[in-house]
């Protein structure tokens, strides 16, 4: 993962876009429901989304100030390449919303390995936009619909510190038989 303002030309071209897409689409599925699609913004695009990223703050508060505006605006443009992971949630009685989230979310941890891989960085970022109705409607979502990540992608312009990540041995638990519990419920 990729500061997204450390992102530049050039962006993953249309075949390596359909490269990275193979890949993330191989990420486990279970009954084969395809909970996912994708949004693809570049070039003016990405203007538009800044101006929808606005309009929508200014909704969500009033009050904002021309900092939070500027921010908001400068989101989309720090990057040439946005694929935004859509999860599409299908009530079925038999695979849970929960695993067609993390199918979403699969999908999307290969779709930034598949662009690591090729050499492009890339960053993972929700936040308000993610869950805002009016950016979910612009971008056509149905309401069976969540936006799963804004993937930033493009070419780093620097190399990248590694990030410190945690000691795996306090996470880890040997299970050999069943525990007995005094009932919690």
């Amino acid at each position: 993962s990729t500061p997204a303002a450390q992102l530049t030309e050039p962006a993953p071209d249309d075949a390596q876009i359909r490269q990275i897409l193979q890949a993330a689409v191989s990420a486990p599925d279970h009954g084969n429901l395809l909970p996912y699609r994708f949004v693809c913004i570049r070039g003016e695009a990405r203007q538009a989304l800044s101006d929808l990223f606005v309009q929508a703050l200014k909704k969500r508060n009033p009050n904002a100030t021309e900092a939070q505006i500027k921010k908001q605006a400068g989101k989309p443009l720090r990057s040439p390449l946005i694929l935004i992971v859509i999860a599409r949630l299908q009530e079925n009685g038999k695979i849970p919303l929960a695993e067609q989230k993390s199918t979403a979310a699969a999908v999307t941890m290969q779709l930034m390995l598949a662009a690591n891989a090729l050499g492009f960085g890339s960053i993972w970022l929700t936040g308000a936009n993610a869950y805002d109705w009016t950016i979910k409607e612009a971008l056509g979502l149905t309401m069976e619909e969540e936006i799963t990540a804004f993937v930033y992608l493009g070419t780093p312009k620097e190399e990248q510190p590694k990030k410190q990540r945690p000691a795996v041995e306090p996470l880890i638990t040997e299970w050999h038989k069943p525990i007995k519990m005094e009932s919690r419920f």
